[in-house]
């Protein structure tokens, strides 16, 4: 027996996310990432964080160093009240729940709602650490595939969708996909989930990250619309991609009964998220910074997308089929039948570039020659030689299983 053998078994088939495991390789001197959705660096606001941390710390340290409130410090609720405001969800279910990130928001729910052999419905293909967090409580996955107006309704009749709990979904600019769900849908998919009594997390890190077209009013907002649908959706965001992801500070949004077992586990979990992050968050959040952030945020992102998109043309030509988001950080895209893009990502580091195979984001087998590229983190110069590295990859041959 092996001493790995006494650690759990139901633990053992979580895989490694792929998106973690190419950051090493990011460091790398002359690498062009295309893999992480990092925000972009240069776009931290670290000389006003500096100053709002060196005033924190001398003249309220109790507040920034104590032990705090599970559901969260006050001064942060009040200030996302006024964020979630702004995105057009005035009747807030309940107080919001700090959480450390909305990756913690999300395991917390699965926790929450799900027994090992109970269903969780997501997109197809979806975001890869909440595959690992649904992994973690044993539940079972049904993918259902998107289009251009997100997840593809009425969802697939079958005994795994007699067992969900939960659907889970990403709205705006989904991850990996970029595609946003439209406003019918999101109606059909309220009204599917109040005849069924499933409840759906509506996971929103990129929506303020929006440079074309016109916002979709969240879930949580058109509840208002389908009677019963307030208890059975819940709204997650987080500050990581609108502002700093060191901070690890995110909210969930949620109706009474299920905010109070949420906060129970949370409180087992950590007993609160930092203080001196929640602190230093909402400190920012009161300054106003954060319209202009956005904005130039925005308009480096949109730049980048439109470089990107430009590069994949000229390059590749007919040779890859991808979609054009209207935000957010991340472009998918599909190359020629026959290629396998984990084969493609060994011989394009070896060039100088990564990113991500699109397999990594399906809980069963995903297609081989799809990919996901990440331009928030390249100068538009960076993203052509970046497209040049792959197209010096893909014309080597020898990447079909």
């Amino acid at each position: 027996m092996q001493p790995a053998d006494r650690l759990a078994r139901r633990r053992q088939p979580l895989r490694s996310s792929a998106v973690r495991d190419l950051l090493a390789d990011a460091h790398r001197p002359g690498m062009i990432s295309l893999a992480g959705g990092l925000p972009a660096a240069d776009l931290f606001d670290s000389k006003v964080f500096s100053t709002l941390a060196a005033d924190l710390l001398a003249h309220s340290p109790q507040e920034a160093l104590q032990y705090g409130m599970t559901a969260g410090q006050p001064r942060l609720q009040a200030a996302v009240r006024v964020l979630v405001k702004d995105r057009g969800i005035d009747a807030l279910p309940s107080d919001p729940l700090i959480t450390t990130g909305s990756q913690q928001a999300i395991d917390l729910l699965a926790r929450a709602f799900i027994e090992p052999g109970d269903t969780v419905v997501m997109e197809r293909p979806s975001y890869l650490a909440a595959l690992q967090v649904f992994s973690l409580v044993d539940a079972d996955v049904l993918g259902v595939p998107t289009d251009e107006h997100g997840m593809c309704l009425p969802l697939p009749a079958g005994p795994a969708l007699g067992r969900a709990k939960l659907v889970y979904t990403v709205t705006n600019f989904a991850n990996p996909s970029g595609v946003t769900m439209s406003r019918e849908r999101r109606l059909a998919l309220l009204r599917w989930a109040v005849a069924n009594r499933v409840f759906v997390i509506e996971d929103d890190p990129y929506g303020e990250l929006r440079f074309s077209g016109r916002p979709v009013p969240a879930l949580v907002t058109l509840a208002a619309e389908v009677p019963g649908a307030s208890d059975w959706c819940g709204y997650v965001s987080t500050l990581s991609k609108i502002l700093a992801p060191g901070l690890r500070v995110g909210f969930a949004l949620l109706p009474d009964w299920v905010r109070a077992r949420v906060e129970q586990i949370k409180q087992a979990m950590d007993l609160h998220t930092s203080t001196l992050c929640q602190e230093l968050a909402a400190r920012y959040l009161e300054t106003g910074r954060l319209t202009g952030f956005l904005e130039r945020a925005r308009a480096l992102y949109r730049e980048r997308c439109e470089a990107l998109s430009a590069s994949l043309r000229a390059e590749l030509g007919s040779r890859v089929r991808f979609n054009r988001p209207e935000g957010g950080l991340f472009l998918w895209a599909e190359l020629e039948p026959g290629i396998d893009t984990s084969l493609l990502l060994a011989r394009a580091r070896e060039l100088g570039v990564i990113f991500v195979p699109g397999s990594a984001f399906f809980a069963d087998s995903g297609p081989r020659n799809a990919l996901r590229l990440s331009f928030s983190s390249a100068d538009p110069t960076q993203l052509h030689e970046a497209v040049r590295r792959l197209r010096a990859a893909l014309d080597a041959g020898g990447l079909t299983p």
